[in-house]
């Protein structure tokens, strides 16, 4: 079974009308970091996709992207998680083929891993975008309120809900 994260506002706190652009604005969201370790126990795989619109405007480089997420990644590890890939879309419109809810990333993810089975997997996320997403895919899907806690449930798009990311990890493992 393979897990498809979104990052900011289920790894990460959400910068409010803003972006992370600096490794010192990537704040971890409570409770993942304890979270991780047991999602690396439950699922072979574990993939972030996330749109990151900010590069597209030319507010952040893909060097510094890679540098918050190198951050992210090595803090993740020396707690005992893991990621095994990112992919993000810096593209800025909204019908680009990888930009959440368009199943690039997902595709991308695919060629790289043969063996991900879609009606296997389940994405995380905290916007409808990210739910659609899962469900162009055939994943199940995992809504997380931060960003958004007046979005119904039960939804078309939603078939679990959780208040964060160690509640859904406690709930699974």
């Amino acid at each position: 079974m393979d897990l498809f994260l979104d990052r900011d506002g289920v790894i990460n706190d959400e910068v409010r009308d803003g972006y992370v652009l600096r490794p010192d604005m990537f704040h971890f969201s409570e409770g993942v970091l304890t979270a991780m370790p047991i999602l690396a126990r439950h699922f072979n795989r574990i993939i972030v996709v996330t749109n990151q619109r900010c590069i597209g405007r030319g507010l952040l480089t893909t060097a510094g992207l890679h540098e918050i997420h190198a951050q992210m990644l090595r803090t993740i590890t020396a707690h005992g998680g893991r990621i095994d890939q990112i992919y993000f879309c810096p593209d800025t419109n909204n019908d680009s083929p990888c930009r959440k809810p368009a199943i690039g990333m997902g595709l991308q993810a695919q060629r790289d891993f043969p063996d991900i089975l879609f009606h296997h997997a389940t994405m995380v996320g905290n916007t409808l975008g990210d739910m659609q997403f899962g469900k162009n895919l055939g994943m199940q899907t995992v809504f997380i309120p931060s960003t958004q806690p007046e979005t119904a449930f039960p939804h078309p798009l939603i078939d679990h809900r959780y208040q964060n990311l160690l509640q859904f990890a406690l709930a699974i493992q």
